[in-house]
């Protein structure tokens, strides 16, 4: 049987959701903030929190974050529906569907994580739904992010300017699944459906 666009989405939000939060629960109570979980010399789980946007940017205030992050989602499920309706190619639609579902993972972060969690330190591990309360209020939870490859490290010469003596590490930016979905997605947009992308603007 021949599956239609719109399950290949469901499914493919679905599946994304499920595993992003599904891990990011399990390292949130299973972790102390900073603590690492070894998988290769260049491959980690470390367990820190993300205040602002992607990769640590803070630009925005956090509920004006949040707010800005349900606006864009929304504009992106609208978006989806008519390539839906319009019979885009599947492939095209499961990129799409892979840059709202990440979206939608880092959205649960924000508008949850902070009343349903208690606080996460380098000393205490954080509990699901504590009789206390959470560390925050809605709109204001901060996004878990785990994924660390250190490929390599070293020191600039100190003759360099600037950079001189400094330590530099690749890939030092650590992320989640609903990061790299996003990634992934508009990574395979630009090879493969780049001249698909302005007609799917047309009625």
């Amino acid at each position: 049987m021949k599956l239609s666009k719109g399950y290949w989405a469901i499914s493919v939000i679905i599946l994304i959701l499920l595993a992003d939060q599904a891990l990011k629960i399990w390292i949130k109570t299973h972790l102390t903030l900073g603590e690492d979980i070894r998988i290769t010399d260049w491959f980690y789980l470390r367990f820190v929190e993300n205040s602002g946007m992607a990769m640590g940017i803070e630009v925005m205030g956090k509920l004006f974050l949040s707010i800005f992050r349900i606006i864009a989602s929304g504009a992106i499920i609208y978006y989806l529906v008519r390539l839906v309706k319009r019979d885009f190619p599947t492939g095209y639609i499961i990129c799409v569907s892979m840059i709202f579902a990440g979206a939608i993972g880092n959205i649960v972060d924000s508008i949850f994580y902070g009343v349903i969690f208690s606080d996460s330190t380098p000393w205490h591990l954080a509990t699901l739904f504590p009789p206390e309360g959470g560390y925050g209020t809605w709109l204001h939870g901060k996004v878990v992010d785990m994924f660390y490859f250190p490929l390599f490290e070293f020191t600039w010469p100190s003759w360099i300017p600037w950079f001189g003596g400094q330590e530099f590490a690749f890939f030092r930016y650590i992320f989640n699944l609903a990061d790299a979905s996003i990634s992934v997605g508009f990574v395979m947009l630009l090879l493969f459906f780049r001249n698909k992308f302005s007609t799917s603007f047309e009625k």
